[in-house]
């Protein structure tokens, strides 16, 4: 006898009209067999966490942690590692790096915890209204976390060459805090479009996020780093030492992020399911 597929209901938290917290179910097809659905009680993607179930939080957290740590390692290391001599490392490469490098994660764990991996895209969602104020810490400590230990082992394995690949203005802070605030309006506008198309673009959020990442780099990297997220600015300067000009990669992305949102707001209006969907992880 072959087992047929069934059908699974999956639940996650909305807002209503009203701004409170509601549960929505959806129905989709499942190719899991009916004996091994029977067995387990309910079935679960991989990579998936139910965002009610707040006993999985500390995937979510892992997710964000190892999210922001991988980033923080490709986009400080390539620095680093061009730093040694070695050769074969050019501007470009450094820049495209951890744009392909969020690209997959978001691919990865995008269901586990939203796929921020970013202090400013989560100010962003929550200030949307997408995710909840009780999850933003957790996520940023997370975030540098995952930042700061990037950093750590490249210090371990390199000492302080390159700076570490800490972003530094290379035109004046002032300058630097426009470009930064420019760059994070151009990345979050794209992360909060896709993420109000998350039905019709679903994963593939990800080529437009990793897309504007790369851009931004290759055209805005001699001026500020093109860095976008505090928390990947943050972990090279607190493990080398260099919080001179950390000012300038926490004000930017913030002033960015707020920009985003209030043009989100003209443009789209009132957030989307979607977009709540997407922002949580589900």
């Amino acid at each position: 006898m072959h087992d047929v597929p069934t059908r699974v209901e999956e639940k996650g938290p909305f807002h209503d009209d009203n701004g409170g917290w509601v549960v929505a179910s959806a129905v989709r097809p499942s190719s899991t067999p009916a004996s091994r659905t029977a067995a387990s009680g309910r079935a679960r993607n991989n990579f998936f966490t139910d965002p009610e179930d707040l006993s999985q939080e500390w995937r979510r957290l892992l997710a964000e942690f190892f999210g922001t740590f991988a980033l923080t390692l490709v986009a400080a290391g390539g620095a680093v590692f061009a730093a040694t001599g070695a050769g074969g490392n050019g501007k470009a490469a450094q820049v495209v790096a951890p744009a392909l490098l969020v690209m997959a994660m978001i691919y990865t764990v995008g269901d586990v915890s939203g796929a921020h991996f970013n202090p400013a895209v989560t100010l962003a969602f929550t200030l949307r209204g997408d995710f909840p104020w009780t999850r933003v810490p957790g996520y940023w400590a997370a975030q540098i976390a995952g930042a700061i230990v990037a950093a750590a082992v490249l210090r371990a394995m390199f000492g302080t060459i390159g700076h570490l690949g800490a972003t530094m203005p290379n035109a004046g802070d002032t300058r630097a805090v426009i470009v930064e605030a420019l760059l994070t309006l151009l990345l979050i506008t794209v992360i909060i479009g896709t993420a109000a198309g998350h039905k019709l673009v679903g994963h593939n959020a990800a080529l437009a996020s990793g897309g504007v990442i790369a851009l931004d780099g290759l055209f805005a990297s001699p001026i500020s780093g093109a860095s976008m997220n505090p928390a990947r600015s943050l972990g090279p300067d607190l493990v080398g030492g260099m919080m001179s000009t950390y000012w300038v990669y926490l004000l930017g992305p913030l002033i960015g992020a707020l920009a985003a949102v209030g043009l989100a707001t003209a443009l789209d209006g009132r957030a989307s399911r979607n977009e709540r969907q997407a922002a949580i992880g589900s």
